[in-house]
């Protein structure tokens, strides 16, 4: 679920003068607290000056869509074209997605070719600029989660001890609520 997290910071611009910023960041999170946990975290990475969260509210975005051409968000409002057989009329039901674009040009281009394969009809009634400042997915669409595998030559006895005592504990776990599902039945 993505939130929309508005921070307030105030820094020096090129004439001396303190301005002050209330922007809104895009987070993945799962509860209204993580998001604003990460953005706490992420956030104090780049302001050293100081901060505050004003605000967080659920983002209706059901896709993004980042490009490492583009510089700026737009918020695009697309219509899925559905048939109800039964009735036989035409349903629109509109979705809002980000697309990371140069210009609404860009987001158009880039919306249809990531729309291209859809088997439903679509339509895209708007694209606007968003004021978003940047994204901040829960995972890097790099980074993938592969498995730790290690050749039985590396694997020493204090290894083989702390995954067979894991897996032990795991055991008497699942132990004990086997005969707690017993005891239950009966």
């Amino acid at each position: 679920m993505w939130f929309e997290v508005k921070v307030k910071y105030s820094k020096i611009d090129d004439n001396e003068k303190v301005k002050t910023f209330n922007q809104p960041y895009l987070f993945d999170a799962l509860t209204f607290t993580e998001a604003e946990a990460r953005a706490n975290e992420e956030m104090a990475k780049y302001l050293s000056e100081g901060f505050k969260i004003t605000n967080i509210k659920v983002a209706n975005f059901s896709e993004i869509f980042p490009s490492e051409h583009g510089d700026r968000w737009f918020k695009c409002k697309v219509s899925l074209v559905t048939l109800d057989e039964d009735k036989g009329l035409e349903r629109r039901t509109n979705t809002y997605v980000l697309v990371q674009a140069n210009d609404v040009k860009d987001a158009f281009e880039y919306l249809i070719d990531q729309f291209s394969d859809t088997v439903s009809d679509f339509s895209i009634p708007s694209i606007t600029e968003s004021p978003i400042i940047d994204i901040f997915p829960f995972f890097d669409e790099d980074q993938e989660l592969e498995p730790k595998i290690v050749p039985s030559s590396e694997v020493s006895a204090e290894t083989y001890d702390e995954e067979n005592l894991e897996d032990q504990a795991f055991d008497a776990v699942n132990e004990e609520e086997q005969e707690d599902d017993s005891e239950i039945s009966q």
